[in-house]
């Protein structure tokens, strides 16, 4: 059986710049095996990358919708894109 590879680009609203959110995610995508990043943008939101089975790549789109702990998270968008292969999750 072939698992199902998914990239999936989300943009993230809200109170999630200070709030460990990027960290927060990390661990949770490590925990999921998934590779890509969190970076923060200018404008306030954070940028997820997301790359890995395509189960747990969902579970970690509904793991932003909520953020970590002390943030808040107002809105998510959300691209798919092609798998590259992506290896480690840097935030």
């Amino acid at each position: 059986m072939t698992i199902r590879r998914r990239r999936r680009r989300l943009l993230v609203s809200g109170r999630v710049q200070g709030v460990f959110y990027r960290d927060s995610c990390r661990r949770q995508a490590e925990e999921k095996g998934i590779a890509g990043a969190a970076r923060n943008l200018p404008d306030g939101r954070v940028e997820v990358i997301l790359e890995g089975a395509e189960d747990a790549v969902e579970h970690m789109t509904e793991w932003c919708r909520r953020g970590s702990d002390m943030a808040r998270v107002d809105s998510v968008e959300v691209e798919d894109q092609e798998p590259r292969g992506a290896t480690g999750f840097k935030a």
